[in-house]
């Protein structure tokens, strides 16, 4: 489905900032796995591969080849991983707005 260009062009700005805050939580998660003193180096490596490659799936789905056709799919994405604000979300156009609204309450039921 064909976004405006207007909306495109917001897609674009903020999804390098929700792929930046998604990367951050990845590496936060690691790091605090890594630390873990409680289990094994084995376990711990077994978890982080574990993790690292579902995040993989994650940015995939979301991130990966942006194009007009893919930007409403890969924005409600970034909604469902709550990596942007209201306020960021709000700079879309109403229509835009309007649709990731009705993926939301899809998602939700």
């Amino acid at each position: 489905m064909e976004i405006k260009e207007s909306d495109w062009k917001v897609f674009r700005r903020l999804r390098e900032l929700a792929l930046e805050r998604y990367c951050q939580r990845v590496i936060e998660e690691v790091a605090l796995l890594v630390e873990t003193r409680d289990r094994g180096y084995h376990e711990r490596y077994w978890q982080l591969w574990q993790i690292l490659r579902e995040r993989n799936k994650t940015i995939a789905i979301a991130f990966d080849d942006p194009r007009h056709s893919q930007a409403l799919l890969q924005l409600s994405n970034i909604d469902a991983e709550d990596l942007l604000t209201e306020e960021e979300l709000n700079q879309f156009s109403e229509e835009m707005r309007n649709r990731l609204n009705a993926i939301r309450e899809l998602r939700n039921s």
